[in-house]
């Protein structure tokens, strides 16, 4: 500051000497002003300074604080990590283990403790892999050899190969676990209880291979082992193929449900497989239509009598749940390796044979012949043939009258189907009626009749009835009643002059439905006869189920007459059951004048028969029915038909 001040003294001098004082003021003024601003300028600079350090320390706070909280959020991520983690293994179907290369746990989640009712005290991390399976052993969860065991997974950890097998636990459960390496040493391990997956894949397994209903097996196991025994034929095994197939099994669906008929196949299955050895083998290939392999059969009678006992069994009586029920069987027939070396050609021989049995009645069996395949493509056509029959109006009726023993006259004339074919001419009802019925146009066919039948009687005197057969599919029908109402309706003719023919296998099906249409034909007045009494099951006991008007004693008993001593006492019997019941007997197949005296003599009160007339055509019937008409109906008094 002296140095300054002497600096702006000599400036101040005057060159004469003394100084002048205003310079010397102004000098020391700037010298104030100037160091006035390096004051300022130092302040601003120290303010700054102050300002960037503030302004760093701000930045370094915000960085810190950034910087926590990214922490405390990956912490939070790595506990929530954590807690799934715990949450994914502890709640995981199968049990997850990890050891290290020493064998020792790192990892166990609570799965594997509940799998095998562990205790946490011994299995715990740190804890070994053969410590862990001693606790097991003691347990009672495993099975095996302890050093065997470690020693395979040793092999597959050092080859890194996953160790993947399934145990069977003591307790019966099946385990599926699997070890898998992991790099630098350790694996893991997952244990998985597949015992009910096991079960399931066994179950479908065997829904596969047999039926869901009666568990029998089904087609396909059928087809194999089918094709194993004709494997055995190249050493000489011989077997037999029964294909069956149950007759008026619709009609039980039909009336009384789809219930009721699972539960009849269920029972038939029960049957079948009462009927057959261990080495052969019954199936179900169809709705119903079952099969049978009969091994080591030495000779067709062999076969014949499996037949013959497969058909008692099917065709008695069954009762479900209170509604009584009857179905038969038609058998067909193969034997191999004589009808068929190949699964598909035996199959076809059986069926072929089947149908076979269906063409002569069924209810019967039938062994493969060659000429069968010809028989078949017939029926084949008859069954094309008959679709188209009813609209081509190719059905007619003819009438086989029944007459009074005493009086001779004709009180009931019975219409009986015949079917005109444009090309084979007159086909016989034994060859059409029963395809009729497997192909459902029985029912419409039979309305036809009930219809055309009523038309016709119309014309007749009006003592005389009209008789109608009805097929069991028929009876069972609902729409019954209506039906033969509309008939009625369509005819002007009065009910009491319609008679229905059933037969017995009808009223075996004894159920609400079929007796109660029964009992409602018989309100309406329409007569009911029971056809081929004497033939069927329980006769009696069918007798006592429904009041009949009518009893037919089938013609198997008349033929024997009058030599016959035990056909005399059944007719004799037959004859006074119905008086005794209110019901007339009417003899069927009277074809000779002894016969007919033999009949009236053992208390028949009806006939029908040759003797009388074949079945005519409608035409040449009222030249037969114009005697009785009454004189009010310009008919000439006093004039019956006799018997020629």
């Amino acid at each position: 500051m002296n140095k300054l001040f002497d600096r702006q003294l000599a400036k101040a001098t005057r060159p004469q000497g003394g100084v002048d004082l205003d310079v010397l003021r102004e000098l020391v003024v700037a010298a104030y002003d100037q160091a006035e601003r390096d004051r300022k300028r130092t302040d601003r600079s120290l303010s700054l300074m102050i300002q960037e350090l503030d302004q760093l320390n701000r930045k370094l706070e915000t960085q810190v604080e950034e910087r926590t909280a990214a922490l405390r959020e990956r912490e939070a991520e790595l506990s929530e990590q954590n807690r799934r983690f715990d949450a994914a293994t502890n709640n995981m179907s199968q049990a997850l283990m990890m050891f290290d290369g020493d064998h020792r746990l790192l990892i166990c989640n609570d799965r594997y403790f509940q799998m095998y009712r562990l205790s946490p005290d011994i299995v715990k991390p740190g804890c070994t892999m053969r410590e862990l399976l001693q606790h097991r052993a003691a347990m009672g969860v495993f099975a095996g050899d302890i050093d065997a065991y470690i020693a395979d997974l040793d092999g597959c950890m050092a080859r890194s190969e996953t160790m993947d097998r399934m145990t069977e636990l003591p307790d019966g459960r099946t385990v599926h676990v699997v070890n898998h390496p992991m790099a630098g040493g350790g694996w893991v391990a997952t244990h998985e209880d597949v015992t009910e997956r096991r079960r399931a894949e066994q179950r479908i397994a065997h829904m596969a291979r047999y039926d869901a209903l009666t568990d029998l097996p089904n087609r396909v196991l059928f087809r194999e082992r089918l094709t194993e025994a004709l494997a055995g034929t190249a050493r000489g095994d011989r077997f037999a193929v029964h294909y069956l197939d149950l007759d008026r099994f619709k009609g039980v669906n039909d009336t009384l449900g789809h219930q009721f008929g699972d539960e009849l196949l269920k029972i038939v299955a029960e049957r079948l497989q009462c009927c057959v050895r261990e080495t052969d083998m019954v199936a179900r290939v169809g709705g119903d239509e079952f099969a049978v392999i009969q091994a080591g059969i030495e000779q067709p009678v062999d076969v014949a009598m499996l037949a013959r006992r497969i058909g008692e069994a099917v065709r008695a009586p069954y009762n479900l749940a209170g509604n009584a029920a009857v179905v038969d069987t038609s058998i067909g027939i193969a034997l191999a390796p004589t009808d068929g070396s190949e699964p598909d050609a035996l199959l076809k021989a059986a069926d072929l044979a089947l149908y076979g049995a269906k063409a002569d009645g069924r209810g019967t069996y039938r062994f493969f012949e060659a000429a069968m395949d010809r028989r078949m493509k017939e029926r084949r056509e008859i069954e094309i043939a008959l679709r188209k029959a009813l609209t081509a109006g190719e059905f007619e009726l003819h009438y086989q009258p029944l007459v009074n023993v005493d009086d001779r006259r004709i009180t009931c004339c019975e219409a009986l189907l015949r079917w005109n074919h444009p090309e084979r001419g007159m086909v016989s009802p034994a060859d059409f009626v029963p395809v009729a019925e497997e192909i459902g146009l029985i029912v419409p066919i039979g309305d036809w009749v009930l219809r055309k039948a009523c038309i016709d009687a119309a014309r007749w005197p009006a003592d005389i009835k009209v008789a109608v057969n009805l097929s069991p599919i028929q009876v069972m029908n609902q729409n019954l009643v209506p039906v033969v109402l509309g008939a009625l309706a369509a005819a002007g003719m009065p009910a009491r002059r319609l008679e229905i023919e059933i037969t017995e296998n009808v009223v075996m099906q004894n159920t609400e439905t079929t007796m109660a249409t029964l009992h409602r034909l018989r309100e309406l007045g329409v007569s009911i006869s029971m056809d081929d009494f004497g033939t069927g099951y329980s006769s009696l006991s069918n007798l006592r189920k429904f009041p009949f008007d009518k009893i037919k004693i089938d013609r198997s008993f008349v033929s024997g007459l009058p030599d016959d001593g035990d056909s005399s006492a059944i007719v004799r019997a037959i004859a006074g059951l119905a008086a005794n019941l209110n019901m007339t007997a009417t003899a069927e197949g009277v074809e000779t004048q002894a016969q007919l005296d033999t009949v009236r003599a053992l208390g028949c009160v009806e006939m029908q028969g040759y003797l009388f007339s074949k079945p005519r055509p409608l035409d040449t019937l009222m030249h037969l029915l114009e005697p009785q008409r009454p004189a009010a109906e310009a008919a000439p008094a006093g004039r019956v038909a006799r018997i020629a």
